[in-house]
């Protein structure tokens, strides 16, 4: 990151960073591998009690921001998630925490448990194809009485297996809304998914005339969509804030190998086109810094440009982190491609956001939608 952190903010930053390198050293994170849940139910309530869960939560509901820019707050732990390639479900945790907050205090009691790392929740918002483009929503969710039904599928969706809870973003009729589901109610169906990232679970989620009473419905039945695209923009801010960190990572790695390894007695970032190289891999993760710092300052400020800088942000961060990945893999030459190499943790992480909440294409699309409509409408 690139911005200049308050001395609260700094605390926030060091004293992450230095709980993933006691806690979560690369030896831990391949370790997990073959974990069926890929964290620690204790890592995260430890992470919980550090802040990881209650940053875009009000001090009225037990959260609070150390700097008065929650979001922001919130990408210094993004960052650090990114440049350890570290687990738990930071994302969704966060999205769900920020969707119950903002829309009463209906389900204070769940709140309160996401706050302490006591339950996890997880967000179906993403649908399988040919209902997988941004922003294409089909599941139901119907009043029937005083209950509410779902009817639909989800996948991905991020720590579903692990999930005490899933907020489910459906429609009815021609708005949004959203519905707080115990992850035990009858009729829903959780598969598990192969993930490239060796740490986060995804599965596939089926509602079948899934029904909950009224009260579990998080803001106005049919009147969720500015909702759903904030919280849309939050996750691709935070995923964002770990790309550029897991950019960055590999970014020194590779600049320490192509110091240290020499070819015909010079070093190799001696040699012009390793260096070119190594200039564009800096250009992009430069940009990614900036273009990131300003998605989230602006979701910050609540910016009328907001979105436009949230889908800037993630298409220059998926396409860009992508190709410096698979420079810094190629630079490393052999090595680079090992499953012993640190490199491929990073990879995966950069990989698997990039696929999430709308693809770089997509968001190029969302962004031109959105300066012809305002354009339009001067």
């Amino acid at each position: 990151m690139l911005v200049t952190l308050g001395p609260d903010q700094e605390v926030l930053h060091d004293t992450t960073s230095r709980f993933l390198d006691e806690h979560m050293p690369v030896a831990s994170v391949r370790a997990l591998r073959d974990d069926p849940a890929g964290f620690d139910p204790k890592y995260w309530v430890r992470g919980a009690e550090l802040g990881w869960t209650s940053l875009l939560v009000s001090e009225s509901a037990g959260g609070g921001s150390v700097s008065g820019n929650p979001l922001q707050d919130l990408t210094l732990i993004a960052y650090e998630f990114g440049t350890h390639a570290a687990p738990g479900p930071l994302v969704p945790v966060n999205v769900v925490a920020y969707a119950l907050d903002t829309t009463g205090e209906a389900h204070a009691d769940v709140l309160g448990a996401l706050l302490a790392g006591e339950a996890i929740a997880a967000w179906g918002l993403i649908e399988p194809a040919p209902g997988d483009q941004l922003g294409m929503i089909e599941l139901e969710i119907r009043a029937d009485g005083d209950e509410l039904v779902l009817n639909g599928v989800k996948r991905p969706v991020e720590a579903a297996g692990q999930a005490d809870y899933f907020l489910v973003t459906g429609r009815t009729g021609d708005g949004l809304s959203q519905v707080l589901v115990p992850a035990g109610a009858p009729g829903i169906t959780i598969t598990p998914l192969e993930s490239a990232d060796l740490t986060r679970r995804f599965a596939t989620v089926r509602f079948d005339s899934v029904r909950v009473p009224a009260s579990a419905a998080v803001g106005a039945l049919g009147g969720c969509d500015d909702q759903v695209r904030r919280q849309a923009d939050i996750a691709n801010v935070l995923h964002n804030a770990e790309s550029t960190g897991a950019m960055q990572r590999s970014f020194d790695l590779t600049r320490a190998w192509v110091a240290d390894r020499y070819s015909f007695g010079r070093s190799l970032d001696s040699y012009q086109e390793i260096k070119h190289r190594m200039a564009d891999l800096l250009s992009w993760l430069q940009g990614s810094h900036a273009i990131s710092d300003a998605a989230t300052a602006a979701m910050d400020r609540d910016d009328p440009l907001a979105q436009e800088y949230v889908s800037a942000a993630t298409a220059f961060v998926g396409e860009y982190g992508a190709e410096l990945l698979q420079d810094c893999v190629q630079l490393h030459g052999g090595i680079g491609v090992t499953f012993e190499h640190d490199l491929h943790l990073y990879l995966r992480r950069v990989t698997v956001n990039r696929a999430l909440y709308g693809t770089p294409a997509e968001h190029r699309r969302r962004l031109g939608s959105l300066v012809v409509a305002r354009e339009i409408a001067k």
